[in-house]
């Protein structure tokens, strides 16, 4: 395995920062007497991490800041029966996360105007709805 992950723009977690548990999952591999511990938790230290640029961590603690426990970011795996594939869908789960969490946001939407055209269509609906609605009342004798 390589010495880091890569996430996007050349930013990559180094497997350093990574710290490992392992315990008996409760699915698949789990069940049995004679089974490893195919549990995966991965946790990663978001707040103390030199991986990120400060830009960037900041806005991935914002980001997360509902999955932090005391800054560090915790995921877990347990779906397969191998330790190995759980460790794998740990990391592409935590890459994921990272990797939405320091992307751009949005870019700022400018502010336009309704064209005439749209507007008179939108009066000559709230019309017929007017009319429609004005023939389903009661005659006025």
């Amino acid at each position: 395995m390589a010495d880091e992950i890569p996430l996007r723009g050349g930013v990559a977690i180094p497997r350093s920062e990574l710290s490992w548990r392992f315990s008996r999952s409760s699915g698949p591999g789990g069940q049995s007497v004679n089974t490893a511990d195919s549990r995966v938790e991965l946790r990663w230290n978001l707040a103390e991490s030199g991986a990120l640029p400060s830009v960037l961590r900041t806005r991935a603690l914002e980001r997360l800041a509902g999955r932090l426990v005391d800054g560090s970011l915790v995921v877990f795996a347990q779906e397969h029966r191998e330790q190995l594939r759980n460790r794998r869908a740990a990391e592409a789960r935590l890459v994921a996360l990272v990797t939405a969490a320091i992307a751009p946001g949005p870019a700022a939407r400018r502010p336009t105007r309704p064209s005439r055209g749209a507007v008179q269509r939108r009066l000559d609906g709230k019309r017929a709805r007017a009319i429609t609605k004005q023939q389903r009342r009661r005659p006025e004798d």
